[in-house]
């Protein structure tokens, strides 16, 4: 195995001068650094990862987290999953900043702003599918702090990955088993998103819509926003089912499930409605139990918070890339019979 020292002989530079060059610290002539990396691929150098690891107990490592906020209890298991990775990571002298936020860009920006001057080395967020976030994350990058996306991603920047489900593909699942279970029966659907902002939304009515158009005998009617609020969910859907009595199917592609289930059953709809939701928070395990919910798909939460965590410490420990870009969790279908 090529040593560095080998290296520094070859490019007829230091020890220290090739350290630079391979982990990324200090400023180096360019064409000497580039001399160096390619003796280096030449050799198949490969760093000492336990030193690199130990070393990194020496800079007492940040992670930040940017989530959205309180009112989806969804993220109550990301955070659990966070709790986890944060005491394994412990013994590295690497600690965690959690901040929640609302579904606002100016509000991620800012949350970001304030993670570094706390002195974050590296940032997971569950970001708003914005331009101006976007900038923010590849102007971050440019400064040596990695950004890893949860649960939602962001078109067009440079973050090093994606943690979260195939949304696409989740939502062409939800259409799937709406098929199924309509069989060839007339079905009016109404789909209850969260934000047009935020892109695993988009996306998931997306997939459901894609999958729905070949189906002659389902029809989508209308689609709302309900920002991720049972109350606002409530209301929506109530004004929903009033102005279009001829709904009998619900796609919930986000939170505010539990509201909206609320309005199903005080307008004595529960028997005749189809609904297919995400997630299995408590109060959808109620529901399910209670016969209004049909199937919930499932994106490993506690997996979601943990992940992304571990890019960032190997990437700042080791300088490794993930292996790759997006890290897709499993699309999980629970119905009564399968309820955790």
């Amino acid at each position: 195995m090529a040593t560095i020292k080998e290296i520094a002989d070859l490019a007829g530079v230091s020890r220290g001068t090739v350290d630079r060059v391979l982990n990324k610290r200090g400023s180096v002539n360019p064409q000497t650094a580039e001399k160096i990396l390619e003796i280096a691929q030449a050799l198949d150098y490969k760093p000492n990862r336990a030193g690199l690891v130990l070393a990194a107990q020496k800079k007492n490592l940040k992670l930040g987290v940017i989530l959205f906020g309180e009112g989806n209890p969804f993220f109550d298991d990301v955070i659990a999953g966070i709790r986890r990775k944060e005491e394994e990571l412990a013994c590295y002298n690497c600690s965690v900043i959690i901040k929640r936020v609302a579904v606002d860009t100016d509000e991620q920006i800012r949350a970001i702003d304030e993670l570094l001057k706390e002195g974050a080395n590296g940032i997971a967020i569950s970001p708003t599918n914005d331009k101006r976030l976007a900038t923010k994350i590849d102007e971050i990058y440019e400064a040596g702090i990695p950004v890893v996306t949860l649960n939602t991603d962001i078109k067009n920047s440079k973050r090093l990955a994606f943690v979260g489900s195939n949304y696409y593909q989740s939502g062409a699942t939800a259409a799937g088993l709406m098929r199924l279970m309509a069989k060839n029966e007339a079905v009016h659907i109404g789909i209850i998103a969260g934000s047009s902002e935020i892109l695993c939304h988009t996306e998931r009515i997306a997939g459901f819509q894609h999958a729905i158009e070949k189906c002659e005998h389902i029809k989508i009617v209308e689609t709302i926003m309900n920002f991720d609020d049972d109350f606002v969910s409530y209301d929506m859907t109530s004004q929903l089912l009033k102005k279009h009595p001829e709904i009998n199917a619900l796609f919930f592609a986000a939170g505010g499930v539990y509201g909206g289930c609320r309005s199903v059953l005080a307008q004595n709809r529960a028997k005749d409605m189809t609904i297919i939701t995400f997630d299995q928070v408590d109060t959808t395990k109620e529901m399910i139990m209670k016969d209004v919910i049909s199937a919930t798909i499932c994106q490993e939460p506690f997996v979601q918070g943990s992940r992304p965590l571990d890019i960032l410490f190997t990437y700042l420990a080791t300088g490794e890339l993930p292996e790759q870009e997006y890290n897709y969790t499993a699309v999980d279908i629970r119905i009564k019979e399968n309820l955790d």
